[in-house]
């Protein structure tokens, strides 16, 4: 048992971003497909079985976090198009009660949360204790996208006129504080960076659009952003570089391979909440006494 944990941690770290480290991407490998740390005949198998197992325990674990209610978690999934947020919550999260999760999507501001910080939007969407809340896309936006379109932070009327480092280190600092004060209070935060190859985001978006049943997901829009791609990848290194902590830290997710993006995701959610030790709450004397008479109660029907 403790070799199989000692083998998880190193997995897992293998793919966390250090606090104080400098991200450089292309020393990430998107088309990571398992190695020693992932034993079986093929790395495919291998993760599909690790896969399944965390899947049952991520249920079993979600039951107590729900019922314990000492903390919330917090789960964020950013990504370049095409990565694979939304299939990759639609697996992960499959087996758990829906009572208990809660995901939410942010597309673009309305008038009125422009009208705000651009924090304030986020925190009507926290989960409460006992909730895991994922965030597909989240206030990571403003120093992703809009870090790459600087012309979408005029209509927030801010009082700098500048926009340069010194505005961006404001930024990460504020997002640095935000998470410091939701750690402090009982959620904890995970942050999965889906990291797709340029080759790969390509064949998707193709497959997308020869494929009829997937025409659907297919914005043009999207080749704009590809267009983007060296500023895109810019702007994440220096946003990981700038906000993983030991208390919020980054995982770099391989995501050329979706079933290895998966296995990895489900293995370090589960690791997580594995290492909150949550528990189901003790009942008091009393309640106990009235657990012991309902019981009897019971036992005396006909």
């Amino acid at each position: 048992m403790a070799q199989q944990s000692d083998r998880l941690d190193k997995l897992h770290r293998r793919f966390e971003v250090k606090p104080g480290s400098k991200v450089k991407l292309n020393r990430h490998d998107p088309a990571w497909a398992g190695g020693s740390e992932i034993p079986r005949k093929t790395a495919r198998e291998g993760a599909a079985a690790e896969m399944d197992g965390d899947l049952t325990e991520l249920a079993r674990l979600q039951e107590l976090f729900y019922a314990d209610r000492s903390r919330a978690l917090l789960v964020i999934f950013q990504a370049l198009d095409a990565a694979g947020k939304d299939g990759t919550i639609k697996h992960v999260m499959t087996g758990l009660n829906p009572q208990g999760v809660r995901v939410a999507s942010f597309k673009a501001p309305s008038i009125q949360e422009l009208a705000h910080t651009f924090l304030w939007r986020y925190t009507e969407h926290l989960p409460e204790r006992g909730m895991i809340g994922i965030f597909n896309r989240s206030y990571y936006e403003e120093v992703l996208v809009v870090r790459v379109h600087p012309e979408y932070l005029v209509p927030q009327q801010l009082p700098a006129k500048k926009f340069d480092e010194r505005f961006w280190r404001g930024r990460y600092e504020d997002i640095n504080a935000y998470e410091r004060h939701l750690t402090r209070n009982g959620t904890v935060i995970l942050k999965f960076f889906l990291h797709i190859s340029k080759e790969e985001q390509k064949r998707r978006l193709l497959e997308r659009i020869e494929t009829p049943e997937k025409n659907w997901k297919f914005n043009p829009a999207d080749l704009g952003e590809r267009r983007l791609w060296d500023q895109y990848g810019r702007a994440f290194e220096e946003a990981l570089t700038a906000t993983s902590t030991k208390a919020a830290p980054w995982y770099i997710i391989p995501a050329d391979n979706k079933w290895m993006m998966r296995a990895l995701v489900a293995s370090i959610l589960s690791a997580k909440i594995q290492s909150l030790k949550p528990r189901a709450p003790r009942l008091s004397k009393p309640e106990q006494a009235k657990l012991a008479e309902a019981r009897e109660e019971l036992l005396r029907e006909d």
